[in-house]
């Protein structure tokens, strides 16, 4: 006679069998998940701070001081029109975003061990969370570009209605290498080591001090291989009324779009041993 344990199907409770639900799916079924994960980033970060919110401005507004001191008085870089504070802090506080949440959802993984190994939820919600709690950083900041922008009389006109395809843009390239990230660093440890200089030569490498169009022809098309570079000039084009970033925009979406697509595969792919070597 069998029991009812064994007339029982055997259904496994891992990320094996929901690999092929479609990602949006997987964020949106998580949503409530991703927003408690969030709010206890934040509360952990500001639960003993006296200054609260004010050390998000104290980083982009000491960096454009030294930006502005180094590049537009020594050097002389072009800011295309803008006041170059204003030019630079724009691309300060993308680049700030894309910094911290992708540091962020790159640990959240591994910063949680016992609730990777003791309970299946959708993976994929732990990076995704990594990237919400930096977003009232970006907010707090971009009221500073607010600020500026009316003290210096630069209005951007309606070039403003395309600012949330600017945050969608600057959201998914980061969700994009979070993923690689949170997912390479369950593996291998080196990544929280090799990821803060790494994050510093790409600063650089990033027209967040001077404009991209320094370059030309397909100098400035490689150049726009960098996703960031695509970014942070549709960024300035929206909030600022800066000149249209033209054919690199399209460049920097594309290798943006690949690296999200892979960044999904791969991470996919990975999740189903995470519970085995975290």
């Amino acid at each position: 006679m069998t029991s009812d344990a064994e007339a029982l199907p055997w259904t496994e409770n891992s990320a094996r069998r929901r690999s092929q639900e479609a990602a949006w799916r997987v964020l949106w079924r998580s949503r409530v998940l991703i927003g408690y994960l969030a709010l206890r980033d934040l509360r952990l970060r500001y639960r003993q701070a006296a200054l609260g919110v004010v050390w998000v401005l104290i980083q982009p507004v000491a960096t454009v001081v030294v930006f502005t001191f180094v590049f537009q008085r020594l050097a002389g870089v072009s800011s295309q029109g803008i006041p170059y504070p204003l030019f630079a802090l724009a691309g300060m506080v993308t680049w700030t975003y894309f910094a911290n949440a992708t540091t962020r959802a790159s640990e959240v993984l591994v910063g949680n061990p016992n609730l990777v190994t003791k309970v299946y939820f959708p993976r994929m919600a732990a990076p995704a969370a990594g990237l919400i709690s930096p977003l009232v950083d970006l907010a707090v900041s971009a009221v500073l570009i607010g600020v500026l922008a009316v003290y210096y009389r630069q209005w951007p006109g309606w070039n403003i209605l395309a600012a949330p395809l600017w945050l969608l843009f600057l959201m998914g390239t980061t969700l994009g290498l979070a993923l690689w990230l949170s997912a390479v660093n369950v593996r291998y440890r080196d990544v929280r080591y090799a990821l803060p200089p790494i994050l510093q030569l790409w600063l650089f490498a990033s027209p967040v001090a001077y404009p991209a169009t320094l370059l030309t022809g397909w100098q400035e098309l490689l150049y726009a291989l960098n996703p960031v570079v695509g970014i942070i000039a549709l960024g300035r084009w929206s909030l600022l009324g800066a000149p249209w970033p033209g054919w690199p925009l399209l460049v920097s979406f594309g290798s943006a779009v690949v690296l999200l697509v892979t960044g999904l595969a791969y991470f996919r792919r990975a999740e189903r041993t995470f519970a085995d070597v975290i």
